[in-house]
């Protein structure tokens, strides 16, 4: 009896080594199927640039750069008056103009400011939103900004029908940026300007609402240190205008939690309603400001 319970189990015993196998087998392809479809979506994955720019301005201009969610920034920029009056002036270190801002990221890719700036005692706040950020499937950066300026210092002595409206003024831009290589960007930004008083022996015409396109570029030349560039055309300048389109050359020096940019310009407002339509240097005849700006990231 025994005997027959050993070959009667026997066959019993091999079909389940062998079901139990081929279960095996089938369990650990399925495994490798799922991992291999997991590594797929991975390598799917969006790749995102560097950002094009370092600072959130070239210069003047505003970069594509926008604050991170929680952090704050805090932005000095100075302009000194112009080089043209040599030592009458100091080379315009008596004639200064401060800006002091702080830039806080309340959510990812959306920033909000406030500034000060003593040029006209100026009064803005600003808005800066990201709506697309270069990748492997977008060629370019694409970020909106607003801002709106309050002049504080104008006075109904100067202008006896002063009302509040008139003290403000507004710019809007779409800015476009592409990191063309690790050591080239470029951005391009189309600009609105709206400005609700000005003074006509200056600007020669009344254009209250002026449209301008701005140029930008940064070229790096070593680890910490690039060559900034920015410029904008106004298309509604009046000809008779005392006003020049602004021009900036920079350059830009990280060092460690902060980003230092020197820079000459052919307009002393940091603003831009200001420095877009009321750019009162002249690069051809040496009526230009030395300036800087210090950015900190907290």
């Amino acid at each position: 009896m025994y005997h027959s319970i050993i070959k009667s189990t026997m066959p019993k015993k091999y079909f389940l080594l062998i079901a139990f196998s081929i279960l095996s087998f089938t369990s650990i392809q399925a495994q490798d199927d799922l991992l291999d479809e997991l590594d797929s979506e991975t390598k799917k994955e969006t790749q995102f640039e560097l950002p094009a720019f370092k600072a959130m301005k070239i210069g003047n201009l505003q970069s594509t750069k926008v604050a991170d969610k929680g952090d704050l920034y805090l932005y000095v920029s100075h302009r000194f008056g112009t080089l043209q009056n040599g030592l009458k002036t100091f080379f315009g270190f008596d004639d200064a103009n401060t800006k002091i801002q702080l830039v806080y990221g309340f959510w990812e890719g959306v920033q909000m400011g406030i500034s000060r700036e003593s040029l006209g005692q100026t009064y803005a706040a600003s808005l800066k939103v990201r709506l697309a950020k270069q990748s492997d499937n977008m060629p370019f950066n694409f970020v909106a900004y607003g801002t709106a300026n309050r002049n504080t210092q104008l006075s109904e002595t100067q202008y006896p029908f002063l009302k509040s409206g008139d003290r403000m003024s507004y710019a809007t831009q779409l800015l476009i940026s592409r990191r063309f290589s690790k050591n080239f960007s470029f951005l391009i930004a189309p600009s609105y300007i709206r400005q609700n008083l000005q003074n006509i022996n200056l600007t020669g015409a009344n254009n209250h609402n002026q449209f301008a396109m701005g140029l930008g570029g940064r070229i790096k030349v070593s680890k910490r240190m690039s060559i900034n560039m920015d410029y904008a055309y106004n298309f509604n300048r009046d000809s008779n205008s005392l006003f020049s389109d602004p021009l900036t050359i920079g350059v830009d020096i990280e060092t460690g939690g902060h980003v230092f940019q020197l820079l000459f310009s052919n307009a002393q407002s940091t603003n831009e309603p200001g420095f877009l339509s009321n750019a009162e240097g002249n690069w051809g005849d040496g009526h230009i400001f030395f300036g800087f700006n210090i950015v900190r990231v907290f």
